[in-house]
């Protein structure tokens, strides 16, 4: 029987220069092998400095970056595509700016009253012993350590004692000059991706992500095949079930994310903490996204159809 090919013309854009280029590359892979189920056109390019060319090359109807960390989720991309008049899947250079700063997406969630841990800033410029002091004074030894701009748990580390906390600072300060600090809190790691639709942005079946004892969900764990589980859905009572649901909408439009996104959370017995908003979540294999989209009634070759067809519509309204 032959299947009726859709004719418009998608480029997907990945790779590039940023410490998350290869796990983009991966997502990229999947995402053009379903893609191609249902569209005649379908070129990879790789975000370098011919990527103006490339996309001129391939004129295509809509871009579907396939991005994680900067300059592809934080709205340098987004801002470059809408110079150049292409329509792209996801957020735009707003959304995607404040998504991609833990401390300025924090201090949206704050502000709209969504469940925040304590934090504080610190900055390279001020010196790692005053990180350190600040550190201390305000949240304790017991804290995780981020890199304010950064991806897939790069440069994240959990710190137990005051031992540790000079090398995770140090280490985090490698990957940005800004460090988002915030208490460390033992509970179970959840993620909630939501989608929008013509009628509002609904919320895909709440998943737990458990590791093996004595360790957590970092870069290794987030990639690497049988180092982590998906649990859809979560163990969790009702209520927490539903907050968590109506959370991750809330912290959606509260970014003002477009077409998708997928929030990230620590749950204790009694709380709830959001911990960060992703823009373009992990498409690979063993990326979380694809998973909630199964719970929620998509297969991945009618998830990105249906993410691309919502660019197309925008392209022609």
């Amino acid at each position: 029987m032959n299947v009726r090919m859709n004719s418009t013309k998608i480029a997907v854009i990945n790779g590039g220069h940023s410490a998350e280029a290869a796990v983009s590359r991966s997502s990229a892979k999947g995402v053009i092998e379903a893609l191609r189920e249902n569209y005649d056109s379908v070129t990879n390019i790789e975000l370098d400095s011919k990527l103006a060319t490339s996309l001129a090359d391939c004129n295509p109807d809509v871009v579907f970056p396939i991005l994680h960390g900067p300059p592809g989720e934080d709205g340098t991309l987004q801002g470059f595509l809408e110079i150049l008049g292409y329509s792209y899947v996801g957020s735009d250079v707003h959304s995607s700016a404040f998504a991609m700063d833990k401390i300025v997406a924090k201090e949206v969630f704050r502000r709209v009253g969504l469940p925040v841990a304590r934090q504080c800033v610190v900055s390279k410029a001020d010196g790692i012993a005053n990180a350190i002091d600040m550190i201390t004074s305000e949240l304790g030894e017991n804290v995780v350590v981020k890199p304010a701009c950064q991806g897939s748990a790069i440069g994240v580390t959990p710190i137990d004692n005051a031992n540790q906390l000079r090398d995770g600072v140090s280490a985090a300060f490698e990957f940005d000059p800004r460090l988002l600090v915030e208490e460390r809190i033992h509970g179970r790691e959840i993620t909630v991706g939501v989608i929008d639709t013509d009628t509002g942005t609904n919320p895909f079946p709440v998943i737990e992500i458990t590791t093996p004892e004595n360790s957590w969900y970092d870069f290794d764990h987030r990639y690497t095949p049988g180092l982590s589980e998906h649990l859809m859905p979560a163990e969790l009572p009702d209520a927490q079930l539903i907050a968590l649901q109506q959370i991750a909408v809330a912290a959606h439009q509260s970014l003002g994310c477009r077409d998708l996104s997928r929030a990230d959370f620590i749950v204790t017995e009694s709380d709830i903490y959001l911990l960060e908003v992703n823009t373009l979540p992990g498409m690979t294999p063993t990326s979380l996204y694809p998973d909630g989209a199964r719970g929620y009634g998509l297969e991945f070759p009618e998830l990105v159809k249906y993410l691309v067809d919502r660019a197309m519509k925008r392209k022609e309204s």
